[in-house]
């Protein structure tokens, strides 16, 4: 950092300036299995990451929208299913469908208008609703991007194995195996995940439309015998049925093919990681997933009534669809090859999307987590990111919790839709209930409200009747599991926001000493001694804390220290790695703190310097920047706090970092002398 205006001339040089705020400093180079793994690290600084790490809509439409377009793999079926004998309702299904998509799909569009940092479910219910419902809603998230992952990944191994099924032994070690590599990929950054699997996505498109194109195109002379048999339907389900019970039947399969929707919500959760402008790219994006969705879910709807298919033992129905489909082709006669290949091409590519799917999972279940994390709802690690600038924590514990979700449902997409579907309609019925809030609020500001409000209105009794409706029917065959596991960790996240608020409450009274700071220098500053002993002290933002660490090392040691060299890392998260100016932000506060910590120290007699980074892994960066202040003043001992609770419990090493253990750990390693200061931290909270 360099030297604060008005301090007296050196003996020695002065120490190297730190690089221009636009510059990004040099990383170190890729060693060892890790780096080998996950690349190289990439700098908060560079202007150009945000470039490199952001999507356009055609890839957010492909990372993001690829779960809500996966999900015509598994929701329709359960919808048809549902029909049992009655398939000629399949037409009003289809329609219902496709209204219900561009009805949710046009709500988030309003979300994202209004919310144009991203956040989705949790931001926009904390907001308008409130931190209870926020946490509610983020927490139906967190549990339903692990399930995300889990049944995307399970119904694409269904549908490869529908090409095989003696094979279905080796289900879950694949689906073990995919989930691994997914962690990885994730591991290394978003962009790079989704531009591999982009091409897998094309193939699914271009499959599914001829599949839907051909399968109705193909019967058009068949159409008015199908429309005679589906009068005929009705006419017979008013007879048996009645009208009220053929509409409860109706209800029942719209609501159980609720899987349909669930990956909605994923493009305005992702906002942050689209490129500029956020808003267009995120609105395009989703347009793209509403139409695609809403044609492919509405057109296998139709394929399955117009080639009649039904179920069968071992197989997906859309594995059942495509083999009735290549049946027809004018070339399956001669040795069946194209009808085989267009199988294959079919059912791998449903599998390799949904695998792709479960990127919704690992890129907006760890952001949802982040935000949380940084409204100290969960621990405050989650909202960190890794030098490849991905929240390597969320990452994961999704991956983690989505395995143990595997083995629980032994990979049976059936029961996992019904974990699936709950918790998406309860995030929802609260975003579209806060959006109606939202408009009533702005009436008086919003002369068109009654328009915007229509739709959220419509958008909530629609969620609400399909969540209902699922949990009724679904209840005792699973649903109770998803309610349990949403409403176990709310209770946790009161739990370590009520933890966290004590400890600042505890650490408050720190500060009582600010007052009494002297206002004026006692006399003339002193100049800095290189070479005289020197205290270097590891702070973070202005507060008592830290001017107790500088009033214990001078009662510890008085008299001894010449200098005093203030160190700071001022840290990118996830709520503030958004763009350039919110890094540069981050920067221009670390740098204020530290100029408060060197005028107090010059105001009490001692001679002062400071160093400063900007970085996502506060230990490695303030290693970086100790070794250079021991380059400069080669008789420093360095500080870092810590603090002690009074009663020690096993879950305070999960909710606050080591960092001055492992610091002080790399520090003594490298041959600098390092101690942690214990901040005590009284009281029954902690």
């Amino acid at each position: 950092m360099p030297t604060h205006p008005g301090e007296p001339a050196r003996s020695a040089p002065p120490p190297p300036l730190p690089p221009a705020p636009g510059a990004a400093p040099a990383l170190p180079r890729p060693r060892g299995w890790r780096r080998r793994l996950l690349g190289g690290a990439r700098s908060v600084q560079d202007p150009g990451v945000f470039h490199h790490v952001s999507l356009v809509a055609f890839l957010a439409w492909v990372g993001l929208g690829a779960d809500g377009l996966s999900s015509s793999a598994y929701g329709p079926e359960e919808a048809f299913k549902a029909l049992g004998a009655h398939t000629y309702l399949a037409v009003g299904l289809a329609l219902a469908t496709a209204f219900t998509v561009f009805v949710i799909s046009y709500g988030y569009s309003r979300i994202i208008e209004q919310f144009p940092f991203g956040g989705g479910g949790y931001v926009v219910a904390t907001r308008l609703l409130g931190a209870g419902a926020g946490v509610v809603s983020g927490s139906a998230l967190i549990v339903d991007y692990v399930l995300t992952i889990t049944i995307s990944v399970a119904a694409g191994a269904d549908a490869l194995f529908s090409l095989g099924p003696h094979l279905g032994a080796w289900k879950l070690p694949a689906v073990f195996a995919v989930i691994a590599l997914l962690v990885l990929m994730n591991l290394r950054g978003v962009k790079e995940s989704v531009t591999v699997l982009t091409p897998i996505f094309l193939a699914f498109l271009v499959g599914h439309a001829v599949l839907i194109a051909g399968a109705v195109l193909g019967r058009l002379s068949e159409l008015p015998a199908l429309a005679a048999e589906v009068r005929s339907g009705y006419a017979e389900g008013l007879g048996t049925l009645g009208g009220v019970g053929m509409l409860a039947l109706f209800l029942r399969a719209y609501s159980l093919g609720g899987g349909t929707y669930t990956g909605i919500e994923a493009v305005s959760n992702g906002l942050a990681i689209m490129r500029e402008p956020k808003v267009h790219t995120g609105k395009r994006t989703m347009l793209l997933m509403a139409v695609s969705l809403a044609l492919t879910a509405a057109g296998i709807t139709l394929a399955y009534l117009l080639l009649r298919v039904s179920p069968v033992e071992g197989k997906t129905m859309n594995a059942v669809l495509a083999e009735r489909f290549a049946a027809g082709l004018p070339l399956h006669a001669g040795g069946g090859a194209v009808g085989h290949a267009f199988v294959l091409l079919i059912l791998v590519s449903e599998a390799l999307l949904l695998f792709v799917a479960a990127q919704a999972g690992f890129i907006d279940g760890p952001r949802v987590m982040a935000n949380m994390a940084s409204d100290s709802w969960l621990p405050h690690r989650f909202s960190q990111l890794s030098d490849r600038l991905v929240t390597q924590n969320g990452v994961l514990l999704m991956g983690g919790a989505s395995l143990a979700a595997l083995l629980y449902t032994r990979g049976d997409v059936g029961h996992l839709v019904v974990l699936y579907s709950i918790n998406v309609f309860v995030t929802f019925s609260l975003s579209q209930a806060a959006m109606c809030r939202f408009w009533l609020r702005g009436r008086r500001r919003h002369a068109d409200w009654k328009r915007h409000i229509a739709v959220h209105v419509v958008g909530l009794m629609l969620c609400l009747g399909i969540l209902g409706v699922t949990v009724y029917e679904k209840f005792g065959q699973g649903g109770w599991v998803t309610l349990a596991l949403t409403g176990l960790l709310v209770a946790l996240c009161f739990l370590i926001r009520a933890h966290y608020r004590g400890v600042r409450r505890n650490l408050r009274r720190l500060d009582e000493i600010l007052p009494a700071l002297p206002r004026e220098a006692s006399g003339e500053a002193r100049a800095l001694e290189p070479l005289a002993p020197t205290a270097v002290l590891l702070v973070g933002e202005y507060a008592g804390l830290g001017v107790h660490q500088l009033l214990a090392v001078e009662r510890l040691f008085p008299r001894h220290f010449r200098n005093y060299v203030f160190v700071s890392v001022g840290v990118v998260d996830s709520a503030s790695f958004k763009d350039v100016e919110e890094v540069e932000e981050v920067r221009q506060r670390t740098q204020a703190a530290l100029a408060r910590y060197v005028a107090l120290a010059r105001r009490l007699g001692f001679a002062a310097d400071a160093r400063m980074g900007v970085g996502t892994e506060t230990v490695a960066e303030a290693e970086r920047l100790c070794r250079e202040v021991a380059r400069v003043y080669p008789r420093s001992v360095f500080f870092a706090g810590k603090l002690v609770f009074q009663r020690e419990k096993w879950f305070q090493g999960l909710l606050h970092n080591e960092t001055g253990y492992a610091l002080q750990r790399r520090l003594q390693f490298a041959g600098l002398d390092a101690m942690v200061l214990p901040v005590r931290v009284l009281g029954t909270a902690a």
